[in-house]
């Protein structure tokens, strides 16, 4: 199976099934020196475990991370870093009803058709489980970031119909409340909400918002390595997202030049934007202000409700989805597009220093 690799000098590849032995990933390209640890990933790993709330799959898994190599005496040695996290609460028989049916929603049928065989056990590497992996290579790449400043932070923007008022933002919020809502009040909303969904056999979609801060002018390409191509096609390899936007996204369909263009002025011998329609990015490439994108997300496709599909050998059929999944994935995908953001970044830091002489002279010489 080939796309299971990402990036280029901080390269990631991900492996394991949902309902295999174990899933992980492999980190090439991590700086020999950084302090790093199990106890550096595995908050992040909470973040996106199963069975921590009310609104994610009852599916308990403890997803305890083992550094197996690329660390020695709490420090990175240069070698690849290769993180494991082991299954340990599989419900295999779960799925063997529908071994032979196309969820709708799901892989299964687009799975089928390019290998003619799938692992139906919760989707094998279709499983949303496979973005463990991306979590814990975006909580290295967290860590550098956060020594050169740089911060990469997500959070619920909206469930439903009910978003987030802003002018209520918490950061604290993110890590502390079910729906990763920055504002108590949007997430007893979102809660209510949900329950009402739940009760109709059903699952909700909604939008997760990124700003990444501290980042310098002039990261990304302006031809197609463009900084917005690269982020857009990190978060669009997670499954489940469905639209990207940078700054005023779709709205700029409406706007004028003279309303949507960022107006640059001095400040302190520095060049700032008096605002940020374009999000942070200008022909590609970062201008030095707050990286803003939203990321969309469909609603939970494993729902209670009957549905027509059709099997294997081409009968039609009906489906209810039994088994342990989340009404709404929202919540846990939070860190997993702030993690494929980070590493991204990272990525794209790397191969900039390549981009002028003096980097070179002026670590070489």
């Amino acid at each position: 199976m080939a796309g299971s690799s990402f990036g280029n000098i901080f390269r990631i590849t991900t492996w394991g099934e949902s309902h295999g032995p174990a899933l992980g990933v492999v980190i090439d390209g991590v700086p020999a020196g950084l302090s790093l640890s199990e106890a550096d990933i595995q908050p992040f790993m909470d973040r996106r475990a199963p069975g921590n709330s009310a609104i994610s799959t009852p599916r308990k898994e403890p997803d305890q991370v083992e550094i197996l190599s690329g660390v020695f005496d709490g420090m990175t040695t240069g070698c690849p870093v290769s993180i494991m996290v082991r299954n340990t609460s599989q419900h295999s028989a779960d799925y063997s009803a529908i071994k032979d049916i196309y969820r709708p929603g799901h892989a299964d049928y687009t799975y089928d058709s390019k290998y003619g065989f799938r692992d139906y056990r919760g989707g094998g590497r279709s499983s949303g489980r496979e973005t463990l992996s991306r979590v814990a290579a975006g909580a290295v790449a967290q860590k550098i970031l956060k020594e050169l400043g740089i911060d990469v932070c997500s959070y619920t923007l909206q469930i439903g119909p009910v978003s987030i008022d802003k002018s209520r933002f918490d950061r604290s919020l993110i890590t502390s409340l079910p729906t990763c809502m920055p504002d108590s009040e949007a997430d007893s909303e979102a809660m209510a909400y949900l329950s009402e969904v739940r009760e109709n056999n059903d699952s909700a979609g909604g939008v997760i918002e990124t700003v990444i801060t501290g980042m310098p002018a002039g990261i990304g390409d302006p031809v197609f390595n463009k900084l917005s191509a690269s982020l857009s096609g990190a978060i669009m390899s997670i499954g489940a997202m469905k639209a990207v936007e940078f700054g005023d996204g779709t709205a700029v369909a409406c706007a004028r030049g003279s309303e949507n263009n960022d107006a640059f002025r001095m400040n302190g011998g520095s060049i700032v934007k008096l605002t940020n329609h374009s999000g942070g990015l200008l022909g590609g490439m970062s201008d030095g202000s707050d990286i803003t994108i939203r990321s969309y997300v469909k609603p939970t496709p494993s729902i209670y409700k009957t549905q027509e599909t059709v099997n294997r050998d081409g009968s039609e059929t009906t489906v209810s989805i039994s088994g342990r999944h989340d009404p709404v994935i929202v919540p846990r995908a939070v860190v997993v597009v702030e993690s494929m953001c980070a590493v991204t970044i990272v990525d794209l830091l790397m191969t900039n220093m390549s981009a002028k002489m003096d980097s070179l002279k002026g670590f070489y010489m």
